[in-house]
């Protein structure tokens, strides 16, 4: 099992830049692919980007390609989401999930990942 703790969040203005941490604690870290979701008030939690054990594969949701950017230090049983010329409907609380198994099983999908952190709001003004 494995625990999750998010960090970061906060109020940027539309073309601005935020970074957000996962730190994880508990079973190995690099056992665990690792997802970024967000939900924003009154939709569904939506799949943001997901990397593999060791960073070597990612996957990106459209919405955020080319903006953001996932990477991992499992040294540090850290996962980072690098967040660039941000919009304000990029505004939501970002949860980062891990999950085992195969990296490219469900990969955008929620249900796929057995563990969650409580989540970091990220704020974007226009």
């Amino acid at each position: 099992q494995v625990q999750l703790v998010e960090s970061g969040g906060g109020l940027v203005q539309a073309g601005g830049s935020l970074s957000v941490s996962c730190a994880a604690s508990g079973r190995s870290f690099s056992m665990y692919a690792m997802g970024w979701f967000r939900q924003a008030p009154g939709k569904e939690r939506e799949f943001v980007v997901a990397i593999n054990w060791d960073g070597s594969n990612t996957y990106y949701a459209d919405s955020v390609k080319g903006r953001f950017t996932i990477s991992r230090d499992n040294a540090k049983n850290t996962v980072y989401l690098q967040m660039n010329s941000l919009k304000p409907e990029d505004t939501a609380v970002y949860y980062c999930a891990a999950k085992s198994g195969s990296f490219y099983s469900s990969t955008h999908s929620p249900t796929a990942y057995p563990y969650w952190g409580q989540g970091t709001q990220v704020t974007v003004s226009s």
